[in-house]
């Protein structure tokens, strides 16, 4: 659940931080996740999506694609739907983040990253990234956001993207 020092939800008017995240996958069907923590307890990790907040009168697409290059150095790119929406809430560097998240399904040929475009609270608070099969995240013991993002990762690979966007349960930590 990446912070990415932008207004927080309490700076947003409705009280909800419009968010665009991507779902990147590459040519064999890995997806790429950043693998974060809290900045005040190291040991609480978790893995999730790349994405953010949108800035000033920016698209929800071009904060997919403005945030995917930032926090991955990944640009070559190729952004499909949306595949799934969901409102979550949960606390991260002091405060309370209230968000309506968008995951866009995105692919790529370019699996180098780079994190050099990450913000100041990004790199106090991401580990590092990493490309997972299905079968690594369905086996996964870690904390992944969105939680059934195995679950839905299949799916998609199965299925295809959905006709229309998915609402998922909100998720309130």
């Amino acid at each position: 659940m990446s912070a990415d020092g932008a207004a927080g939800a309490e700076d947003v008017p409705g009280g909800l931080r419009r968010v665009a995240r991507v779902v990147l996958l590459d040519p064999q069907d890995r997806v790429l996740l950043m693998h974060g923590f809290e900045p005040e307890d190291p040991a609480d990790r978790w893995w999730f999506t790349p994405g953010g907040g949108l800035e000033g009168d920016e698209t929800r697409e071009q904060a997919a694609l403005r945030e995917l290059a930032e926090e991955t150095g990944i640009t070559e790119v190729e952004l499909g739907p949306v595949l799934w929406r969901r409102i979550c809430s949960f606390p991260f560097d002091g405060r309370r983040w209230n968000q309506d998240e968008w995951y866009f399904l995105a692919r790529t040929a370019q699996t180098a990253t780079a994190t050099s475009g990450l913000t100041e609270l990004e790199r106090r608070s991401v580990a590092g990234l990493r490309w997972w099969t299905s079968a690594e995240l369905s086996a996964a013991r870690e904390t992944v956001y969105p939680t059934r993002l195995a679950e839905l990762l299949r799916t998609l690979l199965d299925e295809g993207p959905p006709s229309t966007p998915v609402v998922l349960a909100p998720e309130i930590v």
